[in-house]
């Protein structure tokens, strides 16, 4: 989206409405209309009773765990988005399904009758969807409130962008809360809140909300006059994301998932492999300098057929070698 010159022409319309940044607070006697309009357009779009826009997907991660925190027991799945943890002990690294397999052994050694579980949408790391069956299998003498990351996906999985919300929002005896930054796919520099007209209701309250400046208006002009704009985009990408997948033949060194731009790569060389060909490729240690070394390739809609062409013509060469 960010190089989509019909979208920046949008942005520039809303800047020429709103400037460039609102540096108020939304919860001030003073209100931009923008904000209501585009945050029930969203809901629409990712098919929830209600959502709320903050600066980043970090703040709108951290307010949401700070509104439960000293309220109830935390449960962190394995390579959970940094966001959302409290300290660096609550990020544990470990296979994401033995998580969920033991995750009813573990609610019941817990004594906490509120519970919050927290875990990403997917793996956008090594490219693999999550398996969610196990939320059916939650207890209901307990309440429970799920908060889960939908950075890497919102704006790129469901049949229109919807993301994970619809998915799990029909799951019962759970309380579901969405938090995602909205500048990967949507290319909006923000973050959102997804969950219950009470949730947000609630979240309104919190002092990160007040305190904090908004995402800049334009932005959300933008995302609400870009409907044929993303979808068009959306179209573009699966494209490339069949072509590619279908070209590679899930050789032993990929892993991906299916009609998701991310493939993960086991052999950290290709990195240095491609950049002599002038392919550049994301390749850096996550979550931290000092962890182990991710090497991925991503697609975007505005790669062409030849870009692809290009790319698997020197993978074939690397893995050949």
């Amino acid at each position: 989206m960010n190089h989509n010159e019909a979208f920046t022409q949008l942005i520039q319309e809303g800047m020429q409405l709103y400037g460039t940044n609102y540096g108020s607070s939304r919860s001030g006697n003073f209100q931009i209309p923008v904000y209501e309009e585009a945050e029930a357009a969203m809901s629409v779009q990712f098919r929830s009773e209600a959502s709320l826009t903050l600066s980043s997907g970090f703040m709108a991660a951290q307010l949401v765990i700070r509104q439960y925190e000293n309220k109830a027991s935390f449960i962190y799945a394995p390579d959970s988005h940094p966001a959302l943890l409290r300290t660096k002990k609550d990020y544990t690294i470990g296979s994401f399904k033995e998580w969920a397999d033991r995750l009813p052994e573990t609610i019941a050694m817990n004594p906490a009758n509120e519970l919050v579980i927290i875990c990403n949408s997917l793996d956008p790391l090594k490219a693999a969807y999550h398996d969610f069956s196990w939320i059916n299998h939650l207890p209901h003498h307990k309440s429970i409130t799920l908060i889960v990351d939908d950075s890497h996906g919102l704006g790129v999985t469901g049949e229109n962008g919807e993301g994970i919300y619809a998915a799990l929002g029909t799951k019962s005896g759970i309380d579901l809360i969405v938090v995602s930054s909205l500048g990967k796919a949507m290319g909006l520099p923000g973050g959102i809140i997804i969950s219950t007209k009470e949730n947000i209701a609630e979240f309104r309250k919190s002092s990160y909300y007040t305190a904090a400046s908004p995402m800049a208006p334009a932005y959300l002009h933008a995302y609400l006059h870009a409907g044929s704009i993303y979808a068009e985009e959306r179209v573009r990408l699966k494209h490339n994301i069949q072509f590619f997948q279908s070209s590679l033949n899930r050789n032993s060194a990929f892993q991906y998932a299916e009609q998701y731009p991310v493939t993960y790569c086991h052999k950290n060389e290709l990195a240095g492999f491609l950049l002599a060909q002038n392919i550049l490729i994301s390749s850096f240690s996550y979550p931290t300098s000092s962890d182990e070394l991710i090497t991925r390739i991503i697609l975007n809609s505005h790669h062409t057929r030849h870009d692809i062409e290009q790319l698997l013509n020197a993978i074939q060469a690397f893995t050949s070698s």
